[in-house]
């Protein structure tokens, strides 16, 4: 029995050591907007109408009409919005920070926190083929190539930029048009 346990442990322990923090949120936004940068809540409560738009244009299901973009902000400059988003990938959690331009362009995706296996995780290089991409193009085999061993998480990725672009054009982009 006390082996069963110490190997348990020994498996428990070696799961763990997989699980990567890499940013905290201030650091995060700082990669995001740089240093000194002001960080607004954009907090966004969808009508059911403009729910089921964002998920016919982002081809993702929501699991809630509340969401919260973080707005850069240099004086009165917008420099973009970021969205922090969590989602299990295969078995284990990853939180990805989800930057769109001023325009609501993607312009950058980094991993905050990774659980899964760390050849799991999408490289740099891949991230940036997804940049300045409209929504509608962010689907694996048109026009952008899956990741040997990485399915999951590259599909997870571009889940998480429709959703966010989705979200952006349908509300944010929307309001300021007015």
């Amino acid at each position: 029995m006390l082996k069963k346990a110490v190997a348990l442990t020994a498996c428990l322990a070696t799961a763990m050591a997989q699980a990567e923090v890499y940013y905290s949120k201030d650091e995060a936004f700082e990669l995001a907007f740089g240093k000194g940068v002001v960080i607004e809540p954009l907090p966004v409560f969808l009508s059911d109408e403009q729910a089921a738009e964002i998920e016919r244009l982002g081809k993702v299901k929501l699991d809630s009409k509340l969401f919260t973009f973080h707005v850069g902000k240099r004086g009165t400059e917008t420099l973009g919005y970021a969205a922090i988003e969590s989602h299990t990938v295969r078995t284990q959690p990853e939180t990805a920070m989800i930057v769109l331009d001023p325009k609501g362009e993607l312009s950058r995706i980094e991993i905050l926190a990774f659980h899964e296996p760390p050849e799991y995780k999408p490289p740099v290089r891949w991230f940036e083929k997804l940049y300045r991409k409209p929504v509608q193009d962010l689907v694996l085999d048109h026009g952008i190539d899956g990741i040997a061993g990485a399915t999951l998480s590259s599909r997870a990725a571009l889940d998480g930029a429709r959703k966010v672009m989705a979200i952006y054009q349908v509300t944010v982009k929307q309001e300021n048009a007015r």
